[in-house]
C-alpha cells in the first residue's frame, strides 16, 4: 500500500493510545497523522448528560497528554464532524467502527463528502456482526446460543502503543475547552476521574485485589466488589479485548468476561436492530403508565422500598448504580408501577456516567420483559432482594441516612428497615403483592 501523506484519526468511542487499531493504522500507513476529537453539537445536545460530559473532557485531557509523550496531540474541534474535519485538508480517514444510528450516518456523509474512510474494530471484543446463527439469521436474540459462540471465537492481536506519532503541519491543536464551556448544567457530586491512566490503574488494583472475588462477591451490596471500569468501557479509555484478555484465566475471571459478553450481545444486537432504542425487541402489548407523580417518586428515591431507594440516590450522587440493584430498581418502575420503560431509560441516561444506548435499552427492555429476557416476566421483589444482597442493611444506610435512626426489630431483619422507618420516610408506595397481581393480569390479557 502507497503511504498517505497526512491521514485524520477520528477518535469517538476510543480515547485511548494502548490496543487503538485506528491509531495504529494511521501510524503504520500515514507520513503524517493528525489525531482529532469533534464536540459534535449534535450529540451534545441529544446525548450530552453533564455527568458524561465531565468525564468525556477528563478523558480527552488524558488522551492530549499521552500523544504528546509520543510526538503528537490532540486536535479538539467544536461543531459539525464533517465540516470540522473538511476544513484539516486531510483525505483519509482512519475511524473506529461503532453500531448507532448516529455512527452509521457519520459514516456516510463522510463518505459522501468524498474522504477515504478506513473502519477498525476496538469498541467491543468481537465485533458485531462475526458471530450469526448456524440456524440462519444476522444476529442473535438470546443471550445464551451467542455467549457458548463468543467464548472460543478467536480474537484479534492487541496492539501496543505507537512507538511515535508525526504529527501533521501547520494544525493548532488549540486547548481543550473548559467544563464550563461545554456545559453549565449541575452534575452528581462523587464522579469518577475520567481518561486511559485511570482506568489503567483502577483495572490493573481491580485485577490484582478485586477479580479472585467477583464470581461469589459480586453481587453483595455493602462490599462494592464490582470493578467499576463501566465508565472506561464506555468512553473507550480501556481495550474491552485488552480487559477481557487480562481477566480470562483467573479466578472469578469467567464471571466477569461474561459480563463482557452481555455488553457485546447488546452491541450486536442494537446494529441489527437499531429500532430498539424506541420500540420493543418483543412487543408484549403493554398499556404502560405514564408514571406521573410515581415516576417521579421512583426517581427520588422516595418509593417506601429502602433498596430502590438506595439505588437510585446512589445513581444521583454517583453517576453510578450497582448492576444488581439496577435490576431491582428497573423491574419496579416497570412491573412493579407498570411504567414505561423509556422513561425509566431517559432517566438512567441523564445521569449514568457508563450510559450508553445499545447497553442501557438492552437492559431495560430485559428487565421489562419486551428484550432478550426468556423468562419476560419476572420481577424482583426488593425486600427479598435486600435480605439476600444486603443482609446487613449497610448498603441502604449508606445511601438512605435516614433508616439509621431505626432500631428494634430492625437489628434482626435490617432488609425491614422500611417497616420500622422514623416519621418522613414515605410509605410504600404500593403493595407488594397487588403489584404482581395487577402486572400478571396486565400480561395474561394480552397474550
Amino acid at each position: 500500500m502507497d503511504r498517505v501523506r497526512a491521514g485524520i484519526v477520528l477518535f469517538t468511542r476510543d480515547l485511548r493510545v494502548h490496543d487503538n487499531p485506528a491509531l495504529h493504522a494511521a501510524c503504520e500507513e500515514c507520513e503524517r497523522v493528525l489525531p482529532l476529537f469533534v464536540l459534535d453539537d449534535a450529540i451534545l445536545e441529544a446525548f450530552g448528560a453533564p455527568n458524561r460530559v465531565a468525564f468525556l473532557l477528563d478523558s480527552l485531557g488524558d488522551l492530549d497528554e499521552s500523544l504528546r509523550t509520543l510526538g503528537g496531540a490532540l486536535v479538539v474541534r467544536r461543531g459539525d464532524v464533517v465540516a470540522e474535519v473538511s476544513s484539516l485538508g486531510c483525505d483519509v480517514v482512519y475511524l473506529a467502527e461503532d453500531v448507532s444510528s448516529y455512527a452509521r450516518r457519520r459514516e456516510r456523509r463522510l463518505r459522501d463528502a468524498g474522504f477515504d474512510v478506513r473502519m477498525f474494530a476496538g469498541v467491543t471484543v468481537i465485533p458485531p456482526g462475526e458471530l450469526t446463527p448456524s440456524g440462519g439469521g444476522d444476529h442473535f436474540a438470546v443471550f445464551t446460543p451467542y455467549w457458548n459462540r463468543w467464548r472460543v471465537q478467536p480474537r484479534r492481536a492487541l496492539l501496543d502503543p505507537p512507538e511515535a506519532i508525526r504529527l501533521a503541519e501547520d494544525v493548532d491543536p488549540d486547548r481543550l475547552p473548559k467544563l464550563e464551556e461545554v456545559t453549565t448544567a449541575s452534575m452528581s457530586p462523587r464522579l469518577p476521574g475520567g481518561g486511559e491512566s485511570a482506568g489503567r490503574a483502577r483495572l490493573d488494583a481491580w485485577l490484582a485485589s478485586g477479580l479472585g472475588t467477583y464470581g461469589s462477591g459480586r453481587d453483595e451490596l455493602a462490599d462494592d466488589s464490582t470493578s467499576r471500569l463501566s465508565a472506561y468501557l464506555r468512553f473507550g479509555c480501556l481495550s474491552p479485548l485488552e480487559v477481557a484478555g487480562r481477566a480470562g484465566g483467573r479466578g472469578g475471571g469467567e464471571a466477569f468476561v461474561r459480563q463482557l459478553c452481555w455488553r457485546d450481545f447488546h452491541y450486536q444486537l442494537f446494529a441489527s436492530r437499531p429500532e430498539i432504542a424506541t420500540e420493543d425487541l418483543r412487543p408484549r402489548g403493554d398499556r404502560w403508565r405514564d408514571g406521573g407523580e410515581a415516576l417521579e417518586a421512583w426517581k427520588d428515591g422516595r418509593t417506601g422500598y429502602p433498596l430502590v431507594d438506595a439505588g437510585m440516590r446512589q445513581l444521583r450522587a454517583e453517576g453510578f448504580m450497582h448492576n444488581r440493584v439496577r435490576l431491582v430498581t428497573a423491574s419496579f418502575l416497570t412491573k412493579h408501577l407498570y411504567v414505561d420503560w423509556r422513561l425509566g431509560a431517559a432517566h438512567y441516561a441523564d445521569f449514568l456516567v457508563d450510559g450508553d444506548l445499545p447497553n442501557n435499552v438492552g437492559n431495560w427492555q430485559w428487565v421489562a420483559g419486551t428484550g432478550a429476557d426468556t423468562r419476560p416476566n419476572r420481577m424482583f421483589n426488593p425486600t427479598r432482594q435486600a435480605q439476600r444482597y444486603d443482609p446487613a442493611g449497610d448498603f441502604v444506610r449508606r445511601w438512605v441516612p435516614e433508616l439509621g435512626e431505626v432500631e428494634g426489630g430492625a437489628a434482626h431483619e435490617p432488609w425491614n428497615l422500611g417497616l420500622l422507618a422514623p416519621s418522613g420516610y414515605p410509605s410504600p408506595i404500593v403493595d407488594h403483592d397487588e403489584a404482581v397481581a395487577r402486572f400478571r393480569t396486565a400480561r395474561a390479557s394480552v397474550g
